[in-house]
C-alpha cells in the first residue's frame, strides 16, 4: 500500500512537471511579412503576458496542458485569437500573422528614448514620435532644417531670437528653450553654446524617427531635461540598399540639395548623409531687413557600423557643419551698403562631432551598451563695432546594462558628461568660460504588475562639479482600462546647470553679458508631472477615431533670469520666486477611407512668481490650435491642408502681441522610384511687419523688438525626391 502511493504521487508529480510547456512564436506582419516589436501575447484567464522583442519573438512558459486561448493584442494592429492544444507536436516558433487596422497609419518603430523594447502604447512614459509618412511630409515643408517639424506639434513652439538670422528655440509646454534637451541617437550634441543654432543646421532626411518626451525626463538623459526632451533617431541599414535624394527650391530663393545611402552587407554596413542648403537674402516686407537670411551650410554625416557576430555590433560615426550666414540691412547683405546702412548680424559656424556604439547581447535577456560622443562647435557672431566667439568641447560616455524577464526590465547605467567652454578674446573681467564635469548613475525598473498596468520607476543620481549632487526619481503608471481606453500618470524632479547660453542672451548676441558667479549662484531644480488619458474606438467600419487629452504642470526653482545692471552690463541673478506652467494638451484623430483629420488644443498657462508678485510669463501663446486634413492615396498622391492659430503674446516690452492663424497646403504626387511635391506655406501671408513692427530706432542703429510671428510670410517651395 506504502508503495502504491508513492507510486501515485511520483506520477502526479510527472504530470505536473511535464504539464508545463513552452510556447514560441514570431509575429510578422501579414502584408510586408516583417517582425512586429512590442505585440503583447496573453495567455486567457491568467495574468501571464510578455511583449514581443526586435525580431517579433515572443516565449510563454508554464502553460498547462490541454486546450488554451492565446491573445495577440497592438493598437494598429487587429486582435487576433488562436486555440492551441498543448503539448504542441511542433517545438520550433510559430509564425503568427497580424492584419493592420483598415485606414491606419503604422509605424513600425522601435522607441528609443526610454531603452526599452516597447511600443508607444506599452510604454508608461508618454512619448510622442514623428516617423514614417509624417516625417517625410513635414520634411517637404522646410527640407533644410527641422524647426517647422517640430512647431507644428501639439505643446511645442519655436520662439525666434533674432529678427535678422531667423535663429529659434524650441520651448515645449512654456517653459524657456534651455530647459528642452536635444539629442541625437541619446547623445547631447546640441547643448549649452552648440544649441544656439541647432534647429536650422539639423536636415531631416537621415532621421528615422524624432521622438518628444514631455516633462522631466532626467532618470535616463540627467540635467536639462525640465520641460522634457526631443530626441533625434538616425536611420541605420538594413539588407536592402536605400539610396535616396531630394532637390527642393523655394520662391524666397533658397536651394536644399541632400542624399541618403544606407546598406547592410555580411560583417559590415554603413549610412552616409550629405547635405548643401544655400538661402538668400529675402526681405518681403521691403522694411530694409533681412527676414530670410542669406547662408551657406554643407552638411556631411558618414557612419559605420561592423557586425562582429549575430550578438555583438559596433559603430562609429561623423557629424560635421559647416555654415556662414549674415543677415541684418539688406542693403549690407548684398554689398551695397553705406554710411547709413550698416548693420548686419554674420555668424560662422564649425560643427564636428564623433559617435560611438558598442552593443553586445549576453543572452535572450541581457544585454550590455556603451557609447561615446566628442563635440567640437567653433561659433562666431559679429554685429556693428561687436564680437562674441568661442569654442565648445564637450564628451559624453555612457555604458549600460539591460535585463528583462517576463514581467520586469531592468536598465542601470553610469555615465560622464564634460561641457568646456573658451570665449575668444575677452576682457579679463568679462570671460565667461566655464569648465563642467557631470558623473551620473541610474536605475529605471518597468514592472507588468498585472495584465492591465505597468508600473516604471527611476532614479538617477548626478554628481556636478561646481554645483554639487542632485538625487532625481521619477515614477510612471500606465493603467489599460480596456482595448479602447487608457491612461497615463507620471512624475519626477530635474535641474539645470546655470550657462549664459539662453533665449535672452542669444538675443542680444550675448554683449556685455556677464559670467555667471558660481558662489551667488543655484541650479535651476523643477518638480512636475502629467496626466492623460487615451480613447480609440472605431465609429463605423471605415471611421476610426481617437482622441488624447494631457493635464500638465512644472514648477521651475531658483530661475536664472537676465538684468540690466546700471553699469550697462547684463546680469543672469536668482529672484525669490519660481516659474511655473500647467495646462492642457487635447489630441484629436479622426479617420475615415483617405481622409485622415487631426486636430489638437493648447492650453499654457505660463507664470512668473518673482518677489512676492506674479505676471505673465512673456512670449508664450497661451492658447494654440492645430488642425492638418490629409487626403492620401496609397503610394500615388498625398494632399494636406493646414490651419494653427496663435492667441496673443506678452512681450518683454509690456506690449501684447497680435492673435494671427498660418495656413499651409502640401501635395505630393508618387510614383515607384520618385515624387514631385509643392507646398505653399503661410498662403495667408502673415507676417509681424504687417500688423506690427520688428525694431525701434533708426536703420542705422535699431533695436529689435520680440518676434511673436513669422516675418517671412507665403513662401512656396517645390521640388523633387528620388529613391533608388
Amino acid at each position: 500500500m506504502k508503495n502504491t502511493i508513492y507510486l501515485l504521487l511520483l506520477i502526479f508529480c510527472s504530470t505536473s512537471i511535464f504539464g508545463q510547456n513552452i510556447f514560441k512564436a514570431t509575429i510578422k506582419d501579414e502584408k510586408n511579412n516583417e517582425p512586429l516589436i512590442g505585440i503583447e501575447v496573453f495567455l486567457k484567464d491568467t495574468q501571464d503576458r510578455i511583449i514581443s522583442d526586435e525580431n517579433g519573438f515572443v516565449e510563454l512558459k508554464n502553460i498547462p496542458d490541454g486546450k488554451q486561448i492565446i491573445t495577440f493584442s497592438s493598437n494598429g494592429y487587429q486582435e487576433k485569437t488562436v486555440i492551441f492544444n498543448f503539448p504542441l507536436t511542433e517545438t520550433q516558433a510559430i509564425e503568427i500573422l497580424l492584419v493592420a487596422e483598415d485606414g491606419e497609419e503604422l509605424q513600425e518603430v522601435e522607441i528609443s528614448s526610454t531603452r526599452s523594447s516597447r511600443t508607444i502604447d506599452n510604454i508608461p512614459t508618454r512619448i510622442e514620435a514623428i516617423s514614417g509618412e509624417e516625417l517625410e511630409e513635414k520634411g517637404n515643408m522646410k527640407p533644410g532644417e527641422i524647426r517647422m517639424m517640430l512647431s507644428e506639434s501639439t505643446g511645442i513652439q519655436t520662439q525666434q531670437t533674432s529678427a535678422t538670422s531667423y535663429n529659434s528655440s524650441i520651448r515645449i509646454q512654456g517653459l524657456d528653450g534651455k530647459y528642452t534637451q536635444i539629442l541625437r541617437d541619446g547623445l547631447p550634441l546640441y547643448a549649452g553654446f552648440s544649441g544656439g543654432l541647432s534647429l536650422l543646421q539639423i536636415v531631416p532626411l537621415d532621421l528615422k524617427q524624432v521622438e518628444v518626451i514631455k516633462g522631466a525626463s532626467s532618470t535616463l538623459y540627467g540635467g536639462g531635461a525640465i520641460a522634457g526632451l526631443v530626441n533625434l533617431i538616425s536611420k541605420k541599414p538594413n539588407e536592402k540598399r536605400e539610396l535616396n535624394f531630394m532637390l527642393n527650391g523655394t520662391s524666397a530663393l533658397g536651394v536644399d540639395a541632400s542624399g541618403f545611402y544606407a546598406q547592410k552587407f555580411t560583417k559590415i554596413g554603413t549610412t552616409i548623409f550629405a547635405s548643401y542648403n544655400k538661402g538668400t537674402a529675402y526681405d518681403p516686407a521691403k522694411i530694409g531687413f533681412t527676414a530670410i537670411p542669406k547662408y551657406t551650410r554643407y552638411t556631411f554625416n558618414p557612419k559605420l557600423y561592423v557586425y562582429l557576430n549575430d550578438k555583438t555590433t559596433l559603430n562609429f560615426g561623423v557629424n560635421s557643419t559647416f555654415e556662414d550666414r549674415i543677415g541684418g540691412d539688406i542693403k549690407v547683405v548684398e554689398n551695397k551698403g553705406d554710411n547709413m546702412h550698416t548693420y548686419f548680424e554674420k555668424n560662422k559656424t564649425n560643427r564636428l562631432s564623433t559617435q560611438i556604439g558598442f552593443d553586445h547581447t549576453i543572452n535572450d535577456k541581457s544585454k550590455i551598451a556603451f557609447k561615446n560622443s566628442f563635440s567640437y562647435y567653433d561659433r562666431a557672431i559679429k554685429i556693428p563695432d561687436y564680437q562674441f566667439s568661442g569654442v565648445q568641447f564637450s564628451s559624453f560616455s555612457e555604458a549600460s546594462y539591460n535585463h528583462k524577464k517576463e514581467k520586469t526590465e531592468w536598465i542601470v547605467g553610469l555615465n560622464l558628461w564634460t561641457d568646456k567652454f573658451n570665449q575668444n578674446k575677452p576682457s579679463a573681467a568679462k570671460a565667461i568660460d566655464y569648465n563642467h564635469i557631470t558623473f551620473g548613475g541610474f536605475v529605471q525598473n518597468t514592472w507588468n504588475a498585472t495584465e492591465k498596468f505597468t508600473l516604471e520607476t527611476g532614479l538617477r543620481g548626478d554628481y556636478q562639479n561646481e554645483y554639487g549632487f542632485f538625487a532625481l526619481p521619477r515614477i510612471a503608471g500606465l493603467f489599460k482600462v480596456n482595448t479602447k481606453i487608457a491612461m497615463r500618470l507620471s512624475g519626477g524632479l530635474g535641474y539645470k546647470t546655470p550657462t549664459v547660453f539662453t533665449e535672452d542672451a542669444e538675443r542680444i548676441q550675448f554683449r556685455n553679458v556677464l559670467p555667471i558667479d558660481v558662489s551667488k549662484t543655484k541650479a535651476e531644480q523643477s518638480i512636475g508631472g502629467n496626466f492623460d488619458v487615451n480613447y480609440k474606438t472605431r465609429l463605423t467600419d471605415e471611421m476610426l477615431f481617437s482622441i488624447n487629452a494631457l493635464l500638465f504642470y512644472t514648477q521651475v526653482k531658483n530661475p536664472l533670469v537676465l538684468i540690466s545692471t546700471m553699469t550697462g552690463s547684463n546680469e543672469f541673478q536668482q529672484p525669490q520666486g519660481f516659474i511655473d506652467t500647467k495646462g492642457i494638451e487635447t489630441n484629436i484623430k479622426l479617420t475615415y477611407g483617405d481622409f485622415k483629420l487631426f486636430s489638437g488644443f493648447t492650453l499654457a498657462d505660463v507664470k512668473q512668481h518673482y518677489n512676492g508678485k506674479k505676471t505673465v510669463f512673456p512670449l508664450v501663446a497661451k492658447h494654440r490650435l492645430n488642425n492638418v486634413l490629409m487626403y492620401e492615396i496609397e503610394e500615388q498622391l498625398k494632399i494636406g491642408l493646414e490651419a494653427y492659430y496663435f492667441s496673443p503674446q506678452k512681450l518683454n516690452d509690456g506690449a501684447t502681441g497680435r492673435e494671427y492663424w498660418i495656413c499651409g497646403l502640401m501635395i505630393e504626387k508618387l510614383w515607384e522610384r520618385f515624387s514631385i511635391f509643392i507646398n505653399f506655406e503661410n498662403f495667408l501671408n502673415t507676417r509681424q511687419t504687417r500688423f506690427d513692427t520688428i525694431y525701434t530706432g533708426s536703420i542705422t542703429n535699431p533695436t529689435f523688438r520680440d518676434i511673436y510671428a513669422p516675418v517671412d510670410g507665403f513662401v512656396v517651395n517645390g521640388g523633387l525626391k528620388i529613391k533608388l
